[in-house]
Order: C-alpha cells, then structure tokens, then sequence
C-alpha cells in the first residue's frame, strides 16, 4: 500500500513517520527530498513516502503521485498563522488526477501543545466538509507521544482496503 505523506514544512511529518516505526526522533532534520520506509502493519505492507514541505520543494510533490492508495496530510495544530497555506495546499492537492480516489488522513499534529487548535475548528479551517473526492477521516495526535498515530493508519489500512481489496 503506497501511502504519501505530505504537508507543510514543520508539521511534523518525518516524525509521525519515525514515532510510528518506533525510530529514534532526537535526530531529525528537515526532509530535503523524500524517505521511504516499507513496515508490515496488521497485515499490509505499507510504503511510507515522506516528501520534503518545504516551499521550494511542493512544486517536486507532483512527482511522487502515481499510484497512491492513501495520503496523509499533516498540519501543524499550533502554527495559526499557516493554516489558511495549509488549506489552501490541501485544496490543491486534492484536484491532482492522479490522486483521485486516494484515501485521505488528516493528522491535526502537536495536539500536545497547549497553544493547540481544536481538531474540529482544523477541520472546518480545512473545509473537510466538502470534500467529496476522497474518504476522508482526520485525527488529533502527537507525533512526539503517539497520540491517535496507530488509530489513523489503522483506519487509513481498512478504508484503502474497502475499496482496493474488495470481493467481487
């Protein structure tokens, strides 16, 4: 299952990535181009593509499309003055036709800040609402803890399996 994981720079992306695999986060640095990392996880091979946020680099995401069951959309709850590029990369992102389709995760990242936005203000930042393009879910979590990182890759897994793996 090929899973791309996207947002703006400092979200928090290579350590949702690294929580998850139960890597070592005290020596990350900002992803200058991309880090896969393949793991087993309740019976799916997961390919975690993780892309570089920076400005100069969101024109390169266009290249890491093809073939991508699920992305994960990163947002850094305690970056307000950022979230209206964040929507506004999001939107975009989700009009890509090689993306169609493509199951969407929403992680509200660094809910362990006490300066932190509420989840469901996020969503409606986002206008999740009116997405209609993707299943979509999003989660509050903690890349540092852990927060809620097993319950949306769980929930990501068995919603690109409805509808890829399905019996006819």
């Amino acid at each position: 299952m090929r899973i791309l994981v996207l947002g703006l720079d400092n979200a928090g992306k290579t350590t949702i990535v690294k929580k998850f695999l139960g890597e070592d986060l005290s020596t990350i640095e900002p992803t200058l181009g991309f880090n896969i990392k393949t793991v087993d996880f309740r019976g799916f091979t997961l390919n975690l593509w993780d892309v570089g946020g920076q400005k100069s680099l969101r024109s390169y995401w266009r290249n890491y499309f093809e073939q991508t069951d699920a992305l994960i959309w990163v947002v850094d709850s305690g970056d307000r003055e950022r979230l209206v590029s964040c929507a506004t990369e999001l939107k975009h992102l989700l009009t890509e036709e090689r993306l169609f389709g493509a199951s969407l995760l929403v992680l509200a990242n660094k809910q362990d800040l006490p300066n932190a936005i509420r989840v469901s203000d996020i969503a409606k930042l986002l206008d999740l609402d009116s997405i209609s393009t993707h299943h979509w879910q999003i989660y509050s979590c903690s890349a540092m803890t852990g927060q809620n990182l097993l319950e949306g890759v769980t929930w990501l897994c068995n919603d690109v399996a409805s509808r890829v793996f399905t019996l006819e």
